[in-house]
């Protein structure tokens, strides 16, 4: 009887592992890695996203913050995650784009290690100066820039950033050498730029839009292809003569590579409806400064894969190297 007993426990046990490991996807918690701190714009994004994705779910999504080395800890995580579909990553540009061109090895390989689920967000910076700078214009800060060598100097978010690459850009194409000043963020590039320690800055217009408005900044252009929504005042800066100038960047999710294409659907049609809600349009848009994406798995995969060749090009030639 107790041989009986403990064979008829063992198969129920087998068949609920069965029938739990069949359970249509999801029915366990999801783990969303972020690769870095909490509080940034990414963060922010992710649990936006991850809220409504999670209502529509029925399963919770618990955010894992990851930061160090440049987002590079948090993303290789995910690149060597189970392809289950339950470790995700949402990300910037950086550890996918960028870092590839900028460190001389990674331990991940962006298009071999991780599957493109959406581009969820672009987003696009902005040339500030102090509202009490002498510097009335971008034609202004040139002839600064040109009449003293390296004297002209700007701030930015770390070597690599979209600061830092937009000033290289903008260097470049004006044949000027500025000094470029790495900070751990963009609050403390900030507030050097509003104490006069720095000439301007290309801050996110996410961040700028505020400080512009207040009256503490004065904005010049805009990085993108087009006028920001929050800045329509603000000419790109091809508008005002530099072509092709374009930096802009994503926040977009991802899984591990091999995941079930049938997940990474579910997963595309989830963050999808999540960006289409009113209050994350709200949140994401009038209140953050960033545009709404929501491209497919391969609209994505081929952003990705044209970035990573526009920034390891622009990385190249402005003689980037990590320090």
């Amino acid at each position: 009887m107790i041989v009986e007993r403990r064979v008829l426990l063992l198969t129920l046990s087998a068949a609920a592992l069965t029938a739990h490991a069949q359970a249509p996807y999801p029915n366990k918690p999801i783990r969303m890695i972020v690769p870095y701190a909490a509080g940034g714009a990414a963060d922010i994004t992710a649990r936006v996203v991850a809220q409504k994705m999670s209502e529509s779910l029925g399963v919770a999504i618990v955010i894992d913050n990851r930061g160090g080395a440049n987002g590079n800890i948090g993303t290789d995580a995910v690149a060597k995650a189970a392809p289950d579909g339950y470790t995700l990553l949402l990300v910037a540009s950086g550890p996918i784009v960028v870092n590839q061109a900028l460190y001389p090895k990674l331990a991940y390989d962006p298009l071999k290690d991780l599957a493109p689920i959406s581009q969820l967000t672009s987003y696009q910076y902005a040339l500030v100066v102090s509202s009490a700078s002498p510097i009335k214009s971008i034609p202004q800060l040139v002839e600064m820039a040109k009449s003293g060598q390296g004297k002209v100097s700007y701030g930015s978010t770390g070597i690599g950033g979209g600061g830092h690459l937009a000033g290289e850009k903008f260097a470049g194409l004006t044949g000027t050498k500025m000094t470029h000043v790495p900070y751990k963020g963009s609050a403390l590039a900030l507030a050097d730029v509003l104490g006069g320690q720095l000439s301007f800055t290309f801050d996110t217009v996410v961040t700028a839009a505020p400080q512009i408005s207040s009256g503490k900044l004065r904005g010049y252009a805009v990085t993108g292809p087009k006028r920001a929504a929050s800045l329509p005042q603000l000419p790109t800066m091809a508008e005002l003569g530099y072509k092709d100038f374009d930096i802009t960047q994503f926040q977009g999710l991802l899984a591990p590579a091999k995941t079930d294409p049938a997940i990474i659907e579910k997963l595309h049609a989830e963050a999808v409806k999540a960006l289409k809600s009113p209050d994350v349009i709200k949140r994401m848009t009038t209140d953050g400064g960033y545009d709404i994406v929501g491209s497919t798995p391969s609209e994505f995969a081929a952003v990705i894969r044209q970035e990573l060749a526009d920034y390891a090009r622009l990385i190249k030639d402005a003689g980037i190297k990590v320090e």
